[in-house]
């Protein structure tokens, strides 16, 4: 006989419901605490200038670099609708948040340049963008009412990107330059006609340079359109930049651009140092050539002896002695027939060459016989 055990209905409700907790209690991330926004609190709400104010926050970023200013013309609503230029910038501090993103600091109270009401901002410097503002009056400082925007207000509604790219120019340290594409709708009730925007670049952690670009048009109310602004770097910038777009007194869009390094500049200058030193050997060795003295001209004398030659005076060869030799018997000759000698150079016109002996002269006559010697014995002849 088979039993049939059947399971009540309210008992399998309920054991699905325990399967369906449980796995909702084991899934990643259940029951954890949403991520905690930044916060900050201050030690007094008011205080005059040359005092001081400890700001303490804590929900940030760990090991994050955040700058602390006291700034005019703000509130922990709207922030700080002028941006830095409302901040007393010399008197700001910078603080590091610890490994739980807490941080503690004193921040000394000087007048900002726009008047309260006055705020302190606390923002990051580098890494994801955070800011908070909490109120705060400086004492003495004049107040004044914020200004309430007029007409339409521009927002971004999509994407931005940077158009553009870079040419052989900016390899070799031209400006790089990009055209910023955004795409903003009319939020406010009016029109907004021929806007002014400010175009701002930034490199680490340094502040944006902005520069105005009046965008030519007209965006109804609720109505959309795309702005082409252009954008350019100095001159061999490389490296992180941050586009900015602004207008009136709040940033719209933020667009990062990564500029390559223009290799060729680096390249112009190993060319240049190698081909430098190159061309100045070249000119030296060319003026080593011209002042190098010529081969082949005399030594100046003193400075070496000639070699004796056959027991003759020093510096005499021996086709100089045997010159010299050849003379000496045509003087003796001439002593013996003054006559004829002189009879015979009248005609002649000329001697014979003193390196020629009387008897091997070409041209001497036929059958000439050189002088007798005075130390021979006497020639035999006819009487």
């Amino acid at each position: 006989m088979n039993v049939q055990r059947t399971w009540p209905r309210g008992c399998a409700v309920a054991l699905a419901l325990a399967l369906a907790f449980a796995l909702l209690g084991a899934a990643p991330g259940a029951g954890a605490a949403a991520e905690p926004k930044p916060a900050v609190t201050l030690s007094k709400s008011q205080a005059g200038t040359g005092g001081s104010v400890t700001v303490t926050g804590k929900g940030w970023r760990p090991r994050a670099l955040l700058m602390m200013l006291v700034c005019g013309q703000g509130t922990p609503a709207a922030g700080v609708p002028g941006g830095t230029n409302s901040c007393a910038n010399a008197e700001g501090r910078a603080v590091t948040t610890g490994g739980d993103g807490t941080f503690r600091k004193r921040l000394p109270v000087a007048e900002p340049p726009a008047p309260c009401p006055c705020v302190v901002h606390v923002a990051t410097v580098t890494g994801e963008k955070a800011a908070v503002d909490a109120a705060f009056t400086v004492a003495g400082h004049p107040v004044k009412p914020l200004s309430k925007p007029r007409g339409g207000r521009l927002a971004v509604v999509a994407d931005t990107r940077l158009d553009g790219s870079s040419g052989l120019l900016t390899w070799f340290g031209s400006p790089p330059s990009r055209h910023l594409v955004v795409t903003v709708g009319n939020m406010g009730t009016a029109p907004v006609k021929d806007p002014v925007f400010q175009v701002g670049t930034s490199h680490g952690v340094f502040a944006p340079q902005w520069e105005e670009q009046q965008w030519r048009g007209t965006i109804a109310p609720g109505a959309k359109a795309r702005v082409r602004l252009s954008v350019e770097l100095p001159a061999g910038a490389h490296g992180d930049y941050l586009v900015s777009l602004r207008y009136g007194s709040e940033v719209l869009a933020e667009q990062p651009w990564g500029v390559g390094r223009p290799w060729g500049v680096t390249l112009f200058w190993v060319l240049l140092a190698l081909v430098v030193p190159a061309a100045v050997f070249r000119v030296g060795m060319v003026a080593v050539d011209r002042l190098r003295p010529a081969k082949g001209r005399t030594r100046p004398p003193g400075r070496h002896r000639t070699r004796r030659v056959g027991g003759a005076l020093p510096g005499v060869t021996r086709l100089t002695k045997n010159a010299l030799l050849a003379r000496a018997a045509l003087l003796r000759r001439t002593d013996t027939a003054p006559g004829d000698a002189a009879h015979t150079s009248r005609d002649t016109g000329s001697t014979g060459l003193p390196w020629f002996t009387p008897d091997t002269d070409p041209g001497a006559p036929a059958g000439q016989l050189s002088a007798p010697s005075d130390n021979g014995p006497p020639t035999k002849g006819k009487p």
